[in-house]
């Protein structure tokens, strides 16, 4: 019998890039996926959350581990390969890649998701920009020989790579768009044709706590959707203030989520009693036994995890009223 999603999750759970991996499925659900269309896509702004879903194809990519379909249509549909290998240009790996339809227009939109930890230049060792663009342009000449053949460029079709980047500051919260700008600078033509086949989409959501909610209604969304928050004010958010359905996939995943979430800060306090202890005995001074304890305070560990290891309430006592 096939392995429903939460399944697969807790099966994946001692994965080293599992956190990374869960916020991918994550962000991979059709309800999800359908917000950040609306939202950060101009083509689908005017158009109701429900309309839009139903414009997702079901070719849904993943470049992670492989699960099965998802269980409804609501979730997430296709998991394949998102490798994209031109000869002679190398291999790279797209977090999320699936194809959007304009039922209106009858346009196809290829649509690329990234969740980025970092938008820090220091950090990445380049500029972001420039990676969106590398993956938009792979992105259109990947076209050649599928959506289009020969030399008939007019049946290019759009591509929108949008980049959630998790590492904002607390008034960094924003949306910035890249694209094509025609700029007539010389003589009098006028040429009318908008070249907007590309186009990146940069949304910056905080990772502080105690934020106050963004005015941006997508951003305020994710903020909420990949916080530490208790599991059932988040379902209850998402459901009351988003009108998401809790589906047994997108509760699954936001469950794994939050598990995740609190082994990572549980593992954080571990290693900040061992390097106070350590630090403490290996000075074998007051000093250093005080500021051990205060180390050990600001990892999030109790006043019994501190005096199991040997520190005495004479000394936390100086650090705790």
């Amino acid at each position: 019998m096939a392995q429903t999603y939460l399944s697969q999750a807790v099966d994946a759970a001692n994965d080293a890039g599992t956190y990374d991996t869960n916020v991918k499925f994550l962000l991979a659900d059709r309800q999800i996926l359908a917000r950040i269309l609306k939202y950060a896509v101009s083509e689908f702004q005017d158009m109701p959350i429900n309309e839009i879903m139903s414009c997702i194809g079901n070719d849904i990519e993943i470049g992670s581990k492989p699960l099965d379909a998802g269980l409804s249509n609501l979730g997430r549909i296709k998991d394949s390969n998102t490798e994209d290998n031109i000869p002679g240009e190398g291999i790279i790996f797209y977090d999320i890649r699936f194809t959007a339809y304009h039922r209106q227009s009858e346009m196809k939109i290829l649509i690329n998701v990234e969740a980025q930890k970092s938008s820090d230049p220091s950090s990445l060792g380049y500029h972001l920009e420039n990676r969106i663009v590398f993956y938009m342009a792979r992105m259109i000449s990947a076209q050649k020989q599928t959506e289009f053949f020969h030399s008939d460029y007019d049946s290019l079709k759009k591509v929108r790579s949008i980049w959630i980047c998790m590492d904002s500051s607390d008034d960094g919260d924003s949306i910035i768009e890249l694209g094509f700008k025609n700029k007539n600078v010389f003589g009098n033509r006028s040429d009318s044709y908008h070249t907007d086949l590309m186009k990146g989409i940069i949304i910056n959501i905080r990772n502080g706590e105690n934020l106050k909610a963004s005015q941006n209604i997508l951003i305020d969304m994710l903020e909420k959707l990949l916080s530490q928050m208790d599991t059932v004010e988040k379902k209850r958010l998402l459901t009351k203030d988003y009108g998401m359905i809790m589906t047994a996939e997108l509760e699954g995943r936001i469950q794994i989520m939050c598990n995740l979430s609190e082994n990572i800060e549980a593992k954080g306090i571990e290693k900040g009693i061992e390097k106070g202890i350590e630090k403490g005995i290996e000075k074998g001074i007051e000093t250093e036994r005080i500021n051990a304890i205060k180390r050990m305070l600001k990892a999030g560990a109790t006043k019994e995890q501190i005096l199991s290891y040997g520190y005495t309430e004479k000394e936390l006592s100086q650090l705790t009223p």
